[in-house]
């Protein structure tokens, strides 16, 4: 037993608890999943509890190669950056039928009450998250106005991607997250035109802003960021 079973149960049992919920998988499930005995759990994982602290751990020290730099390698504008994220999750509610939602948040409403642990891991998985988009902000620096609290409009990213997930989710449609996100690219325009009255230039927006539009096609090969939600 060695740190390719670990790995195996981690990921199985980070899928089985996005899919079903960590109430809903049983031991015996991810057991039959990975293929090893309930010895080779308790080896590594001394209970249930122990195994979602685990997937946490590993879902917190994976963020940013799995769902942050893929979203930042999809394009050079920092600003944009943000929305590439948010594409990242609208991919993922296509891939999977509007069965899963993200994984932390799905996490934090499940078992966040009652786990202190728990719930800072889930917590310090929020603040990476809400971190790597502040530093795109950063780096849009006299984009965004000056005196702009970047560190609490990236929660309200944060808030609006969760919150849009949960709304598509139950609508079984792309709708209220593409109404959502247009909200916050409005939010993000008029900020700008903010940053360029603060300047002395004219309002309107330049020409030739880069895009990134959503897309529903599945992630190229190694950017499967939507699986770790």
């Amino acid at each position: 037993m060695g740190t390719d079973t670990r790995n195996r149960i981690l990921a199985a049992a980070a899928r089985l608890f996005h899919e079903r919920g960590f109430e809903a998988t049983g031991v015996a499930t991810i057991l039959r999943e990975v293929g090893v005995n309930s010895g080779s759990l308790y080896h590594f994982f001394p209970s249930k509890e122990a195994l979602l602290v685990g997937v946490l751990e590993r879902h917190l020290e994976s963020l940013h190669s799995t769902i942050l730099e893929p979203a930042a390698g999809a394009t050079d504008d920092p600003i944009e950056r943000v929305f590439a994220l948010l594409g990242l999750y609208r991919r993922g509610l296509v891939i999977t039928d509007f069965t899963r939602g993200c994984l932390i948040g799905n996490l934090a409403l499940e078992v966040g009450d009652g786990r202190p642990h728990v719930r800072a891991l889930i917590e310090a998985s929020f603040s990476v998250w809400a971190e790597g988009v502040r530093s795109w902000l950063d780096a849009a620096g006299d984009r965004l106005p000056a005196d702009l609290d970047r560190g609490a409009l990236s929660r309200f990213v944060l808030t609006v991607m969760e919150g849009a997930v949960m709304q598509a989710r139950a609508a079984g449609s792309l709708e209220p997250f593409d109404a959502s996100v247009a909200q916050l690219r409005s939010y993000m325009e008029l900020l700008a035109a903010q940053a360029r009255l603060g300047r002395g230039e004219a309002p309107a927006m330049p020409a030739g802003r880069e895009t990134v539009e959503p897309s529903d096609e599945a992630p190229p090969p190694g950017r499967s960021a939507w699986r770790s939600w």
